[in-house]
């Protein structure tokens, strides 16, 4: 099929531009999409209607199979988000839930102390940002709900310890895919000075981002920094139900009301927590195993990190999701809940997440739209010319997250634009290769954590139980104000070429926001004055 190509044409962002706009307008994130998928197809092919329906239905055939087969990936996902949707069901059925929210709150004494578990669990589960975004959710979410903590709130703590911590971790799915790019570039470029992972490590503290993300997520928890749209389902979390120590059985069975599925009276928190931890364990098992798999296929030596570069992250997860899914079931026998219930339960688990499942399908159809559009091409244009290249870190910042935000993935801003950097670098000054190749890593992540299309974005709302737009205008403020001190830092990196500096003063720039974000918090708002 010929489509028309408009890699240096402004026309490519008009779809990622509408499908965002209208998202953000009307907060129906499926006729957003539907609409920008329809305008990129009808583009492409030169306003043929024909064109445009059968292009669109091959972007659909491709969503299921690929290359004459299935599509392994998105499947896996999928597969995934059903079994963690059955799993999480069952955890509620078992009584696990309940027991490990009530246990929770003889340990936990406030609301400050369940955002801060959200956050904790969220930094030490980072083997996969999907895996992190939805059992940390599962996790949390029963003990957050009973201290009226706002799914919004939640859904913020899980996007922004998911990522921040995979980029910044090689271990991990994010790390694999990162240091085999840096790789190619290196070995591109000619420099020997240090290996991949030795780079990856040296970049890990440039990336501004990710770094002040996560610490702004545990300022945000402790300090209750609640602006703008966050306050107020803050306030109405608190205020809907009250505090009142008698109310505790109306939010549980409010919580059962969710699911529709009568818990037991007789859980246990072993219950919530070993199917939770077997899901975790086999998760990271099978990403060594099967990296293991790929490498004795290739004659090579196993070592943990080329396990992670080799691994098949979407099979890990489905053999998690059926491990946990089993672990789940262990405490439903010992009951001996009838299978009539449990039949029931594991449909109601599943049909849970056919929301976000049709949500990461049009994410994804949009997805192949934009790179067919070359989105990502027309953007890496905008550094092209006579820049001075101390001002190339903060820029690739910037354009890098503008990038995700349009494109909304992350790692197919680091495919574009990891390269971009590394030929910048060495046309330029190849003391900056590596202060370039952070500034794409931060503003990947920013860029993927403002977009309404990021798949990521998507899977944090579903974790969180949240409105994925709730999600998005509510963490939208926090991470403009993390980019903001990212591009001090930046800018001062490259001035500098010092990394010592260049953190001071993005630290200091980082308690200056702060401090404005606790000002704007103490504001009353028109929601508190009616409360």
């Amino acid at each position: 099929m010929n489509i028309v190509d408009f890699s240096h044409s402004a026309v490519s962002v008009l779809p990622p531009l509408v499908a965002l706009g209208l998202a953000i307008a009307t907060r129906r994130v499926l006729l957003s999409l539907g609409v920008g998928i329809l305008l990129g197809a009808l583009l492409l092919n030169d306003y043929s209607v024909t064109g445009m329906a059968g292009y669109i239905g091959n972007t659909v055939k491709g969503l299921f199979i690929e290359d004459g087969g299935i599509n392994t990936w998105n499947m896996s996902i999928v597969a995934f988000l059903v079994l963690l949707g059955m799993t999480t069901a069952l955890l509620t059925l078992s009584g696990g839930t309940r027991a490990f929210a009530e246990w929770a709150q003889t340990k936990i004494k406030s609301k400050r102390g369940a955002k801060l578990l959200a956050a904790f669990l969220g930094v030490f589960i980072f083997v996969d940002d999907y895996f992190n975004s939805l059992a940390v959710g599962s996790i949390s979410r029963p003990v957050t709900d009973r201290f009226y903590v706002s799914r919004a709130k939640l859904a913020y703590i899980l996007d922004s310890t998911a990522a921040p911590m995979c980029v910044l971790m090689p271990a991990s799915s994010w790390g694999a895919y990162i240091i085999t790019l840096i790789g190619g570039i290196l070995v591109t470029h000619g420099v020997t000075e240090y290996t991949p992972l030795g780079a990856f490590l040296q970049l890990a503290p440039m990336n501004f981002y990710a770094i002040f993300a996560l610490l702004m997520v545990f300022v945000v928890a402790w300090f209750q920094l609640d602006i703008g749209s966050m306050k107020k389902h803050e306030l109405e979390a608190s205020h809907c139900r009250g505090f009142d120590e008698g109310d505790d059985d109306t939010l549980a069975k409010d919580l059962n009301d969710e699911l529709e599925i009568q818990e037991s009276e007789h859980g246990r928190v072993g219950d919530l927590v070993m199917p939770i931890v077997a899901l975790i364990v086999a998760t990271f098992f099978f990403m060594i195993f099967t990296g293991y798999q790929a490498l004795l296929a290739g004659g090579k030596a196993f070592d943990v990190l080329g396990a992670f570069e080799n691994t098949d992250v979407g099979a890990s997860l489905v053999y998690g999701g059926l491990i946990g899914l089993a672990a789940a079931m262990i405490p439903v026998l010992r009951q001996r809940i009838p299978a009539g219930e449990v039949v029931s339960t594991l449909w109601i688990g599943a049909k849970s997440m056919f929301g976000a499942i049709l949500i990461l399908l049009f994410a994804w159809s949009i997805g192949s739209v934009i790179s067919d559009m070359a989105t990502g091409k027309y953007l890496s244009t905008l550094v092209e010319g006579s820049i001075n290249p101390m001002f190339l870190p903060a820029i690739l910042f910037l354009l890098a997250g503008l990038m995700a935000f349009s494109t909304g993935t992350s790692w197919g801003t680091f495919g574009i634009m990891l390269p971009i950097a590394g030929d910048l670098a060495a046309a330029t000054d190849i003391m900056l290769m590596l202060p370039m190749l952070g500034a794409v890593l931060a503003g990947s992540v920013f860029g993927d954590h403002c977009s309404p299309i990021s798949d990521t974005t998507i899977l944090s709302s579903t974790g969180a139980r949240c409105h994925h737009i709730d999600h998005v205008s509510t963490q939208l403020p926090y991470a403009l104000a993390v980019a903001v001190v990212s591009t001090v830092g930046f800018l001062v990196l490259g001035f500098t070429s010092s990394l010592a500096v260049s953190f001071m003063s993005a630290t200091v720039m980082f308690v200056v926001v702060c401090a404005i974000l606790s000002w704007l918090s103490r504001r009353p708002s028109e929601l508190a004055a009616k409360a």
